[in-house]
């Protein structure tokens, strides 16, 4: 069933909202009124959809996490799980902060709460530890699980955080390059 666009509009008009009020406040000092106001809708409206300013950052964070998850597995998927396979074209995680882009800026502009950051890492680990488990071809050189998903969690963020840095001018086939040859470079087979 389609979702009414009177619902799509208030959503996309929220998230709008919230992310301008993100540039230069934090999600806790956000209140409902100031929200509403800037989104052009009123509080009974919002009531219907969200229970708090949290709430709309957490549905808002949901979708970003999963249009993520299939940025992310979709080179996975397009291989088996075989990264030897993997090409630049198959990446997708660059078009994916590209299409959210105001969100990442926000993210990663530094005078964000290190929640945030941790927010976008626990997911990314997430998905690298559901990967990496299925992934039966690597050899993972004597190293802690744990530790390798985090270190490569903190890769890929470390590359989207110097993405940022450089205001995002990189092409992303450059970006998807470097990423295969990153991670075809820190892992071993057998």
């Amino acid at each position: 069933m389609k979702k009414d666009l009177r619902i799509i509009k208030t959503e996309e008009s929220l998230r709008k909202a919230l992310l301008t009020l993100l540039k230069t406040k934090t999600l806790e000092t956000i209140s409902i009124s100031e929200l509403c106001r800037l989104a052009q809708i009123n509080r009974g409206t919002f009531y219907l959809h969200y229970r708090d300013v949290h709430d709309v950052f957490r549905h808002y964070f949901e979708v970003i996490v999963e249009d993520f998850r299939k940025a992310y597995e979709k080179p996975y998927l397009n291989t088996n799980f075989n990264i030897n396979n993997m090409t630049p074209d198959m990446i997708d995680i660059f078009n994916h902060v590209k299409k959210y882009k105001a969100f990442y800026q926000i993210i990663f502009d530094g005078k964000s709460p290190m929640t945030y950051y941790y927010l976008v890492f626990d997911t990314i680990r997430k998905f690298m530890e559901e990967s990496l488990s299925i992934d039966n071809n690597a050899v993972y050189l004597d190293v802690d699980f744990d530790y390798l998903i985090s270190y490569h969690a903190n890769a890929i963020i470390g590359i989207i955080i110097e993405w940022h840095k450089q205001n995002y001018t990189t092409p992303i086939e450059i970006l998807n390059e470097q990423l295969i040859k990153l991670i075809t470079n820190t892992r071993s087979y057998r």
